[in-house]
């Protein structure tokens, strides 16, 4: 297309019990962009859907389930039964994490007090002694075994209760120093009774060795049961919980949209922009989704307040085949291109694709980047985050692989196309040639200066067709915009094209020796910059402005002066600036042929000169096409920036960014 997409202003009244399904539908349709507005931060709602969000995220991390970094335009808003299934699933797991934490506490206890009792099992001290030697505060006594599970509760992992035989009520209660006033207290309410053990026992008793080894395998049994719990619910609810938190982040995001909106009891009232394509397909489905219970009306732009007067800019929105879409990227990167100028995209990527191909010349590295962008493209979800550039990839790579052809280059090699070329130049010109394009001057060929100068003049040729169309373009666009000065009179306007392309004339006969400067010659060259000069006053007149100086003839002969000096010295600059379109190419002709020179040298000497020639060929041409390339595009970029974009794009518009679910991180 050459201009970008017709935009339409819509509002829509809907109730409120279906503006989430309103939502959801035009954020999966990603054809409405809302006004820019500060989101409401006291929704209640906003709350609670968060506190799911992170009860969910809590129960994925305990369960080591990965949460995606972005949700797809499948996911739909949560109804109430998955709310009830939130609840649900995340009061099981985080039971199950509470119970999980409270026995490996519990199994940390008693592992510690196992250890100090080992330690001083085999010492000769009085039992009685035992707590002026270790961290360990024991208490022996009775105890109702009912009160046990109550009393362990309670205590929690400030001590052991260990029962000394199984159907008695002689218990062992172990604490550290810190928690024995805890411990004593508590026993004490439990109405536990002390036993005195004998001044002359030594050691620590067997039954309590024996019940707290039996107390830490039943904890290891309990965790692994855990253990087994939780891997069943990863296996079982990791699709579940991803899917939700997709879903309730959706419902997050339809939530802030919300609080921008105008709302009463009952209806929302919001409004966007939309490609007019689109609107009448939206307001069908939107009908047909809400049963008739919504309100739609459409507005051409110039008929909104807020851009008749000038507080807004439409949004433009680009429509674009596969390959054309792929540069996108280049012109928004510059700046959007004003609602009802003209879209530059589709120049952008055919003399993109064609400046590198001819400054990256190789079939062989060609078809690297050509595979490259295909993996991109077709490749997994890492990969996919380099998918932009994968359409450009596809392009420069076949169009070096063709200028690779012309010259004859296969990953620097400059032998293993001359059948294939000898062939092809004899069946259509009848005179078999190594190669069709010769960049690189070579000894004992006479003409290849002269053919070097033909291309560096086609490459400027090219410059010329560039900053034509450059021109041509924003002539276009002033007159859409109705700024008849600047598209007639200006340097970038019809005067300055005049002056160019009438310069250009005179070029070409002097050099093909057509015939020398003449007097009109004077006449086309000092027409344009007379206007140049002269335009500020002779559109004032035409406008019937005053005062016609209107900052004094001082400033108007000053600004007059600096404003054809510019044109002139820009226009021979920009002109010039493509041979390094040529300066490119050759130096990629003579980095190939040094790395071909060498390889083709040293494989005739031997199985070392030929693993030699095998490396500097790999490694030559990894460089050729990590950094050259590299360059290469980046030269490209600025010939588009400073020669072609600046002689239009005085001023950006705003680029269409509609609401959608698919970019929305998580």
């Amino acid at each position: 297309m050459i201009l970008p997409r017709r935009m339409k202003f819509v509002e829509f009244t809907v109730l409120k019990n279906d503006i989430d399904d309103v939502l959801e539908y035009l954020g999966k349709k990603a054809a409405i962009q809302f006004p820019e507005a500060e989101d409401k931060v006291n929704n209640t709602n906003v709350a609670h859907i968060k506190d799911i969000i992170e009860r969910l995220r809590n129960a994925a991390e305990f369960l080591s389930v990965k949460i995606p970094s972005e949700f797809d335009e499948n996911v739909s808003v949560p109804g109430k039964d998955d709310e009830e299934m939130v609840q649900k699933l995340c009061s099981s797991i985080e039971s199950l994490k509470e119970n999980e934490i409270k026995t490996i506490h519990e199994k940390k206890h008693v592992h510690e007090t196992i250890r100090e009792a080992k330690a001083f099992s085999k010492m000769n001290v009085a039992f009685s002694d035992f707590e002026h030697l270790s961290y360990l505060t024991l208490r022996l006594g009775r105890l109702d075994p009912k009160s046990i599970p109550a009393l362990r509760e309670t205590l929690g992992e400030r001590a052991v209760i260990i029962p000394l035989e199984a159907s008695g009520n002689r218990v062992l209660a172990a604490s550290s120093k810190k928690g024995r006033f805890a411990l004593d207290s508590q026993l004490k309410k439990a109405s536990f009774e002390p036993i005195k053990v004998p001044e002359d026992y030594r050691g620590v008793p067997a039954e309590m060795m024996k019940s707290l080894n039996e107390q830490y395998a039943g904890i290891e049994k309990k965790l692994d049961k855990i253990r087994k719990e939780k891997e069943q619910f990863r296996k079982l609810g990791s699709v579940k919980i991803t899917r939700l938190i997709s879903s309730w982040h959706t419902a997050l995001i339809i939530e802030g949209i919300k609080a921008r909106f105008t709302t009463t009891e009952s209806m929302y009232h919001f409004s966007g922009w939309t490609p007019a394509d689109t609107a009448n397909e939206i307001a069908k489905d939107l009908s047909e989704l809400t049963y008739g219970r919504i309100a739609i009306r459409s507005y051409s732009p110039d008929e909104v307040p807020s851009i008749k007067s000038g507080k807004e800019k439409v949004p433009v929105a680009l429509k674009h085949n596969a390959f054309v879409k792929g540069f996108e990227s280049v012109v928004f990167s510059y700046g959007a291109p004003l609602y009802g100028t003209i879209d530059p995209t589709p120049l952008v990527a055919f003399f993109f694709t064609l400046m590198f191909g001819i400054m990256f010349g190789d079939a062989g590295q060609g078809a690297v980047l050509l595979f490259t962008g295909l993996l991109i493209k077709k490749g997994n979800k890492k990969l996919k985050a380099f998918s932009k550039y994968s359409t450009p990839l596809v392009s420069v790579g076949i169009s070096s692989m063709i200028m690779g052809l012309l010259a004859g280059s296969v990953f620097t090699n400059e032998h293993l196309l001359v059948a294939v070329t000898r062939a092809i130049t004899a069946a259509v010109t009848g005179h078999p040639m190594d190669r069709i394009l010769h960049i690189l001057p070579m000894a004992g060929e006479g003409g290849s200066i002269t053919k070097l100068f033909y291309f560096f003049g086609f490459t400027v040729g090219i410059g010329v067709v560039i900053n034509s169309l450059g021109l041509i373009i924003n002539i276009f666009n002033r007159c859409t915009l109705k700024k008849y000065e600047a598209a007639f009179f200006s340097k970038t306007g019809l005067a300055g094209l005049f002056m160019f392309w009438y310069a250009i004339s005179i070029a070409l006969r002097l050099l093909f020796g057509a015939g020398s400067f003449q007097w009109f010659d004077f006449i086309g060259l000092l027409l344009p910059v007379f206007c140049i000069f002269f335009g500020p006053v002779i559109w004032r007149i035409i406008a019937k402005k005053k005062p016609v100086l209107e900052n004094g003839m001082m400033v108007f002969i000053m600004e007059g002066f600096v404003e054809v000096l510019e044109t002139v010295s820009t226009y021979i600059s920009n002109t010039v600036s493509f041979l390094r379109v040529g300066a490119f190419a050759l130096a990629h002709a003579v980095f190939s042929f040094i790395i071909f020179y060498f390889t083709d040298e040293l494989a005739g000497s031997g199985i070392a000169g030929a693993f030699s020639a095998a490396l500097i060929m790999i490694a030559g041409n990894i460089i050729i096409i990590a950094l050259e390339g590299l360059i290469v595009a980046i030269q490209v970029i600025r010939l588009q920036y400073y020669e072609f974009f600046n002689k239009f794009f005085v001023e950006t518009g705003v680029e269409f960014a509609p609401f959608q679910f698919k970019t929305q991180k998580m």
